[in-house]
Formats: C-alpha cells, sequence, structure tokens
C-alpha cells in the first residue's frame, strides 16, 4: 500500500510539473483528488486493509493527499502570479498621459435666449403654448386678416403643401386657435419654428424661430402694449436700455408698430454694431384689428388686445454679438462650446 500511495504522489507531481496553465492544473486536482481520483479509490478498498492497519493506511493517505494538495497550491500561485504579471505588462498605464475629458453637452444659445424671455414674460403672468408647425391656411392667413392675393401668401414666400394647408409662416396661427376657443381673458406666448422660402444667408433661412405674444382684455390699450415691451427690453438688455417706437403696417394689427432698442453696445451714441444710428429693431407689435378679433369670434367693442413677435435668433444674435445667424447651424463644436 505504501508502494502504491508512492507511485500516485510521484505521478501527481509529475503532472502538477508538466501542467502550464490553471485549468490543467485543475485537471491534475481531479484526476487525484476529486471524488473518483485514485487517493479516493485507495480509501474506498480500506475494507479489505486488515483492521489493526487501517489508521496507519489512513494516516498515509492523509499524507499523500497534503502533499500533493501543498505542491499544487504552490504551483497555483506562481501560476497566477505570472499571468497577473503578463497582463500587467501588456496593460502598462502612462501617469504622465493627459487624463480623458468628458466632453459634455449644454444649451444651444437659442435655447438660452428663448429660456431667457420666457422667463421675463412668465414673470408678468403670460401663459407659455405651442401649436403645429404644418397649419391650414385658414389659421396662418384668413383669420389673420389676411385674405387670398395678398403679397404674404405668394409661393414664392410660403411653402405650401396644398393650397389648404402650409407649413406656418409665423406663430400667429396660435394665437388665432387660442382666441377661437373663447376663454377669456387671454395672456399667452406662443414661441416655435416657422418656414419661409428665404435664401440663405448671414440674416435669413428657410426655417427659424418666432416667439410672439397676445393679450386679449377689457381696457387694453397701446400703452399697455408699449409698457410691457420696455420692461421686456430692459430685462433682456439692460436697465439703461430705452425704447422707440416706429409706425408700421401689419395685416393683423391695426394701429401697427416697429420697436426699436438703444443700442445696447455703445449707449446710444453709435457705433459699428447698431451702424451708426445709436437704435437697433428688435420686433414688431400693434394693437390686435377687430377684423381678426370678429374672425375669431370675439366682440372687438367690448374686448381689445395686442401682440407683438420678435426673431428668437435675432435675439440671440444681439445678445452674444453672433454676426452670421448660420452659425446657429452649422454645429460647429469651436462655436457651440463657448456657451
Amino acid at each position: 500500500m505504501k508502494e502504491k500511495l508512492q507511485n500516485i504522489k510521484e505521478e501527481a507531481l509529475k503532472a502538477i510539473e508538466a501542467a502550464d496553465m490553471p485549468e490543467k492544473l485543475n485537471d491534475v486536482r481531479v484526476k487525484f483528488l476529486g471524488k473518483k481520483g485514485e487517493l479516493t479509490a485507495v480509501l474506498k478498498g480500506m475494507k479489505d486493509v486488515a483492521p489493526e492497519n487501517r489508521p496507519k493506511v489512513g494516516q498515509m493517505v492523509n499524507e499523500t493527499r497534503a502533499a500533493i494538495e501543498a505542491v499544487l497550491e504552490e504551483n497555483k500561485e506562481k501560476m497566477e502570479k505570472a499571468i497577473r504579471a503578463e497582463k500587467l505588462k501588456k496593460e502598462v498605464i502612462d501617469v504622465t498621459l493627459p487624463a480623458k475629458k468628458n466632453c459634455v453637452g449644454h444649451r444651444h444659445p437659442n435655447t438660452i435666449a428663448l429660456e431667457e424671455v420666457e422667463r421675463v414674460f412668465t414673470g408678468m403672468g403670460y401663459e407659455v403654448v405651442e401649436g403645429p408647425e404644418i397649419e391650414y391656411d385658414e389659421y396662418n392667413f384668413r383669420k389673420l386678416n389676411i385674405p387670398d392675393g395678398h403679397p404674404a401668401k405668394d409661393e414664392q414666400d410660403t411653402f405650401y403643401i396644398n393650397k389648404d394647408i402650409v407649413l406656418r409662416t409665423q406663430t400667429s396661427p396660435v394665437q388665432a386657435r387660442i382666441m377661437e376657443q373663447g376663454k377669456l381673458p387671454i395672456c399667452i406666448l406662443s414661441p416655435g419654428r416657422v418656414f419661409r422660402s428665404d435664401e440663405v444667408d448671414a440674416t435669413h433661412s428657410p426655417s427659424f424661430h418666432q416667439i410672439e405674444g397676445l393679450i386679449i382684455d377689457k381696457n387694453i390699450s397701446f400703452a399697455d402694449l408699449k409698457g410691457t415691451l420696455e420692461v421686456f427690453a430692459k430685462e433682456l438688455f439692460g436697465e439703461d436700455t430705452k425704447t422707440k417706437f416706429r409706425p408700421h403696417h401689419f395685416p393683423f394689427t391695426e394701429p401697427s408698430a416697429e420697436m426699436d432698442v438703444s443700442c445696447f453696445k455703445c449707449g446710444g451714441k453709435g457705433c459699428r454694431f447698431c451702424k451708426g444710428s445709436g437704435w437697433i429693431e428688435i420686433l414688431g407689435c400693434g394693437m390686435v384689428h377687430p377684423h381678426v378679433l370678429e374672425m375669431c369670434g370675439i366682440d372687438p367693442e367690448e374686448y381689445t388686445g395686442f401682440a407683438f413677435g420678435v426673431g428668437l435668433e435675432r435675439i440671440a444674435l444681439l445678445k452674444y454679438e453672433i454676426d452670421d445667424m448660420r452659425l446657429l447651424y452649422e454645429n460647429d463644436i469651436r462655436f457651440l462650446k463657448q456657451f
């Protein structure tokens, strides 16, 4: 029995020495120490050993097992260290290299400008509402006092899907939709994307954004309009900003005006930014035309209101002193990361 155990031990040690990977070491363990291993077979044959020799044989089996396990563990540790060292050699880290930086996105300058405008008007009690970008001719033109044959409906200015459906040319249709609901008074701000058949250049694009406001209530006057827009201008461009209203014509307002603000770059003295005039045109506005109120089911004898509209891109261009509108849409990371 002693000789048999010695042979098992020597055979196991040779197999361990020949193993060159952890999986082969595990095969050796199973072959000699597993449930069906050679040492286990010796223990199962203990019934054939004389009772007085069993303790001695059992001790010899345990010593052989311990010797094999010790060599197995030693070789396993050596093998794992070698594998780890090789892995570290291949995955060496140069701590002198610059760290990787996460490229974190942020809001677009248009979004920043829009949120600031919304903050000003929601602070004055306005509700922000939106409407469809694909609109009926009825809402985009007729209910805004723009009849058939009006220059604004010319196909060179408007994208027609068919004779009754267009890509909206302003966000005013949202106002018409809200007015015809008849829930008075109305105090809304309607931002959104609009479309016009314009050539792309530094100040024009076939797709851009507008922000329009509307108030309908009893006893609303042009003085309310001027006061509201003056507060808006001061909040957006600074407390020293002055406003100027020039007569103009819009089909859906009467009287109508263009509003200028004093140049916030030179304080009104005249510079390259304001082209030497000291003033910058910023938006159009006016009192809602009585005919528009009538077409939307509101009695113009009882209710009056005012409306205004400003280009979002124009606000962004002025606020950040950007010379070319195309920069807002080219997705040049060198430009956008400045905001």
